[in-house]
């Protein structure tokens, strides 16, 4: 763990984090906390990691994600010789049945509109 970032302040933020209990309160905090460039970062850096880990070329990554190839090729280097902490969320995720796919989220966000 970078012993820069361990701070009582950051401390604070992740235990914050762990109250969320839903999608839903994750949205109500981080539009709160960040920017919508910070999280938009972050999100595509997330995205990069997850394509990096199914075999996605750089050039194939930069054109669904955006990311430029130096984006790219930062979270190459923290999934290679980081914290594992990509890895450890992506394991947590295939074993609780992971996360929607583009569709599937597609087809809920279908459903609740049609709901109203």
């Amino acid at each position: 763990m970078n012993k820069k970032i361990k701070t009582e302040a950051v401390d604070h933020l992740f235990q914050a984090i762990l109250t969320l209990k839903s999608p839903e309160e994750c949205y109500l905090f981080f539009e709160d906390v960040c920017t919508i460039n910070e999280l938009l970062s972050l999100s595509q850096r997330y995205e990069v990691a997850k394509m990096l880990r199914e075999g996605s070329t750089y050039l194939e990554i930069a054109e669904k994600t955006g990311a430029s190839t130096a984006t790219i090729s930062r979270v190459n280097r923290s999934l290679n010789y980081g914290n594992d902490g990509y890895d450890m969320v992506f394991k947590r995720l295939q074993e609780s049945g992971g996360e929607k796919t583009d569709g599937e989220a597609d087809s809920s966000a279908a459903d609740d509109g049609a709901a109203e």
